[in-house]
């Protein structure tokens, strides 16, 4: 809401709103009031004490490749953002949430290593089986990362990993994304926490040669592209590997199982079908669902006991945004979280 959007709605001045943001004078409790009712926040929500934190270098890469992104969208993704952590800092007082499999972290230049060795390491370290990695989003929550999905509101946003000291690693999937795109999106984030504590000018390309050797490593797709590789292979190979087509067809042209020829070639019969853009809707699969932060909400709901008003007043929020912001509980019990005595 611009600011002058703000004034019309509230009937506080814009010159006041000014100044109230720039901290040159403090809120009357008749402004407090009007603005907090206008913004559809409780009162107490503009006295939270957290810090706000800022877009990561990956999203602002993003930006800088998409010039018709604007620097409001930037900032209503850092103020959902914000928020999101906001609750899970506060849910997470009560829950102690305890990893199960081993995080690990490698400098790419320190250890030698490429992208796709770091991948392979990763499965190694979780005893992950060969072949598709089934539910990516457990294997990240056992890892102790929270994965939260979001509503982008038509953004141009696929995922957001924030990391701060106070916080497990937590990734925000659009989830109006296909299935196929969030699984490589979540594997590119976790590449991002996995390799790039400080950020690199080939980070996105190196989180994508990540993403695409975790989810289809080498060895294993190998055999899955023995003979003539075609739109038809691609698309049988689809609901098996939960990747999409064109990340099939571009991990093939990787290994070398196609010549750039052949790629080419299935590329444009690609695109004179559509499939760049959409890929065909029966081969489309459900999407994971990540259980921790509905984990969370549960044991606030039920083992603390909680009402929905409490939960309400605990996050600063109205029960209708938080009916939107946050998935209810459901019958799932997850082993990584424990009271907090």
């Amino acid at each position: 809401m611009s600011q002058a959007k703000l004034s019309r709605l509230s009937g506080v001045s814009q010159a006041n709103l000014s100044k109230l943001e720039n901290g040159v004078i403090s809120p009357t409790d008749a402004v407090l009031n009007k603005v907090a009712k206008t913004l559809h926040f409780p009162v107490a929500y503009f006295f939270e004490s957290d810090q706000v934190c800022g877009l990561p270098v990956s999203v602002h890469s993003m930006y800088r490749k998409k010039a018709s992104v604007g620097q409001r969208a930037q900032d209503r993704l850092e103020a959902a953002l914000n928020i999101r952590l906001m609750h899970i800092k506060r849910l997470l007082k009560a829950a102690e949430f305890e990893a199960e499999l081993e995080l690990p972290r490698f400098d790419l230049d320190a250890f030698q290593m490429t992208p796709s060795q770091v991948a392979e390491l990763v499965r190694r370290i979780w005893l992950a089986p060969s072949g598709p990695l089934k539910n990516l989003i457990n294997w990240m929550e056992r890892a102790g990362c929270i994965v939260v999905m979001c509503d982008f509101d038509g953004m141009s946003v696929d995922g957001v990993t924030i990391c701060q000291s106070s916080l497990p690693p937590c990734v925000f999937l659009n989830q109006g994304t296909p299935a196929d795109r969030q699984r490589f999106t979540l594997a590119h984030e976790l590449g991002h926490i996995v390799m790039h504590a400080i950020p690199t000018p080939d980070m996105e390309d190196e989180a994508n040669a990540f993403a695409s050797a975790l989810l289809m490593p080498e060895n294993d797709i190998k055999r899955a592209f023995a003979g003539r590789i075609t739109l038809q292979k691609l698309a049988a190979l689809k609901p098996v590997w939960r990747v999409s087509m064109n990340a099939l067809l571009y991990r093939a042209r990787t290994i070398g199982a196609v010549t750039l020829n052949q790629a080419q070639y299935l590329w444009r019969q690609m695109s004179a079908l559509g499939y760049r853009r959409a890929e065909p809707p029966e081969l489309n699969f459900a999407p994971e669902q990540p259980n921790v932060l509905s984990e969370l909400i549960r044991v606030h709901l039920e083992d603390l006991g909680y009402s929905l008003d409490d939960l309400c007043t605990a996050l600063h929020v109205y029960e209708d945004d938080l009916r939107q912001i946050h998935p209810l509980p459901n019958d799932q019990r997850n082993p990584f979280l424990r009271v907090v005595s």
